[in-house]
């Protein structure tokens, strides 16, 4: 059980990206995810001071933006 909660986490934790690696992942520019953040039009959180994204957030966001 403890190696199945082990594994969760991990997928959890690999679903949560730097601005660094959203950029890569939706194929823009790294100014772009910034800029973006700037003007509060993609999802993010800060935790200690840092942007993060949720993969399944960015989803449903580039989906919705693509209607």
């Amino acid at each position: 059980m403890d190696a199945e909660n082990n594994n969760q986490q991990r997928r959890e934790r690999s679903q949560i990206m730097t601005p660094k690696e959203a950029a890569k992942y939706l194929g823009f520019h790294l100014v772009t995810i910034y800029r973006l953040l700037k003007k509060r039009e993609i999802p993010a959180t800060k935790i200690g001071g840092q942007w993060r994204f949720k993969k399944d957030v960015l989803d449903a966001w580039l989906m919705n933006r693509m209607k």
